[in-house]
């Protein structure tokens, strides 16, 4: 399965849904950020400490993988200039709607977050990446592009899932809430659960996820030659593992 071509259509269909990562940022929080009062998500619920990012003012930043109309206009109107790149049109087209809105200088580029090629070595001063890279089958070609295409002390901030969370089935809770351990890790939609189950899933045309395992999240970075400066856990807002765990991890890596 062309995994890249089948994800981009289930986050158009996304789109279509209204999933709470695709529904556009209103005027107030464009306004709001404007006038330097702004915070973003790397992960689901902890706002990313403003000390994380470089002066905006005047900065070039990659939304890496982070179409929706969130994230990049806010950016944009804190005074960056901002490119999201990201695999779904649908969600671009999120993007291009606020900014035409609030008359921001945005671009977007579709593509694969692990093929940055049309961008020129040392372009970027910031590369924001959001919980995203669950949808690829490979991170660490991730890491090395981002790294690749920042400037010497530039920053990647990244939100990704503890793979933990995948050995368990949430569709065995019990009536106390209770998860059961169930799959070995690494974990992929298409290939851990049962053919039924898959065969579901790819015909309601949810996104097929990936684990990663933390050496290639963060070993992953340190290999491509990032330095970790900062690191914080996150937990879903609804969901019954994060009662009993931290569910993200987000990272400030420094080239």
């Amino acid at each position: 399965m062309d995994f890249r071509a089948y994800n981009r259509e289930a986050w158009d269909r996304e789109v279509e849904r209204g999933d709470q990562w695709t529904v556009p940022f209103g005027p107030d929080v464009i306004e709001a950020a404007r006038e330097g009062r702004w915070e973003v998500l790397l992960t689901e619920a902890k706002p990313v400490p403003r000390d994380w990012f470089p002066d905006l003012r005047g900065a070039d930043v990659l939304c890496l993988a982070s179409g929706g109309g969130q994230q990049g206009p806010v950016l944009a109107a804190a005074g960056a200039n901002v490119t999201v790149l990201d695999n779904s049109p649908g969600q671009l087209g999120q993007d291009r709607l606020v900014a035409q809105r609030e008359g921001l200088d945005l671009e977007t580029v579709q593509g694969d977050m692990a093929d940055l090629s049309r961008f020129a070595d040392e372009s970027f001063d910031l590369v924001f990446h959001p919980v995203a890279n669950l949808f690829v089958p490979e991170v660490r070609p991730v890491w090395a592009e981002a790294y690749r295409v920042l400037r010497c002390g530039g920053v990647l901030l990244a939100g990704f899932l503890n793979p933990a969370v995948y050995i368990f089935d949430l569709e065995l809770v019990d009536n106390t809430g209770e998860v059961r351990v169930r799959y070995s890790l690494p974990y992929a939609d298409a290939t851990s659960k049962s053919e039924e189950e898959a065969r579901r899933q790819i015909e309601r045309g949810d996104p097929l996820e990936f684990s990663h395992t933390l050496e290639d999240q963060i070993g992953g970075q340190i290999d491509a030659g990032f330095v970790i400066a900062g690191f914080y856990e996150d937990r879903h807002r609804d969901d019954p593992i994060a009662a009993h765990m931290p569910t993200y991890i987000a990272t400030r890596a420094i080239k």
